[in-house]
């Protein structure tokens, strides 16, 4: 069994010596029960690809969740994050992680576009299925964009939104560096959410969050509640900007070392 100080490292997000916390978090997640289809491809260029992970005795009609990581649009993997992806389809739901291309390969929109892309071949892929659009940081940018405005062309395929930490309003001079996005002002929802259009939110955030303002998501979450959009909003004291994605691993859940009521808030999203 690792080292208490060890997971609480993972926890935090930092880096360990010899791995990164996502490596050690890959490789104390089990894969029981879950197979994983690598590298399929939604587009042409390389970095147009996804993973699937079907659980064992998966109905024909639960639920594909589409899971995009964050890196401030300069980093990350989809192989980075099967310690959410396992987790999550224990829960009982179809997975995908897409890569998507980042800076400075591309700028604002086609990370984006690529994340509109995947949805509509996943669509296609999977008629009978609802999707549910989920993100970390800059992935929750992605997912809010294609499934809060109807500008991208797949909001009508997207059956609910879960967005963690993520940031939805904000300037260029924000990101690092600014000339990820062109344009001086960013929403991931420029046009006013609609009933019956906009699909659910849950918006879940630590209050500690120095890298994106736990701000981000009680607005959001008051745009929706004012438009009449089912939103849920939850955050946790003292959680920082990793933490609420941290809680889905399931080494530290098993130390006790999680917040439990992340996995709780998605389960019960999900089965709603």
């Amino acid at each position: 069994m690792p080292h208490r100080r060890t997971l609480l490292a993972l926890g935090a997000g930092l880096p360990l010596t010899g791995c990164s916390a996502t490596d050690l978090a890959n490789a104390l997640t089990p894969t029981r029960d879950v197979t994983r289809e690598e590298g399929i491809a939604y587009g042409p260029l390389p970095r147009q690809r996804m993973d699937l992970y079907r659980p064992a005795s998966l109905p024909e009609t639960a639920p594909l969740l589409i899971f995009l990581h964050g890196g401030g649009w300069r980093d990350g993997a989809r192989g980075e994050y099967r310690f959410v992806a396992l987790p999550l389809a224990r829960m009982g739901c179809l997975v995908a992680v897409p890569d998507y291309r980042l800076w400075p390969e591309v700028a604002f929109p086609d990370f984006v576009t690529d994340t509109a892309r995947a949805v509509r071949v996943l669509a296609a892929r999977e008629p009978r299925r609802r999707l549910v659009l989920m993100g970390h940081s800059a992935g929750a940018f992605n997912a809010a964009c294609v499934a809060l405005d109807p500008a991208w062309g797949v909001q009508p395929s997207v059956g609910g939104f879960i967005g963690l930490a993520g940031p939805y309003d904000f300037g260029a001079h924000e990101v690092t560096p600014p000339q990820i996005f062109p344009q001086p002002r960013i929403q991931a929802a420029p046009t006013p959410l609609r009933a019956g259009q906009t699909p659910p939110l849950l918006l879940l955030h630590g209050e500690a969050d120095t890298i994106v303002g736990p701000y981000h998501s009680r607005i959001m979450a008051e745009r929706a509640r004012a438009a009449g959009v089912p939103a849920r909003h939850v955050t946790w004291p003292g959680m920082g900007h990793v933490g609420v994605l941290a809680a889905l691993a399931e080494p530290l859940r098993a130390l006790g070392l999680a917040e439990e009521g992340v996995r709780e808030e998605v389960a019960r999203f999900l089965r709603a």
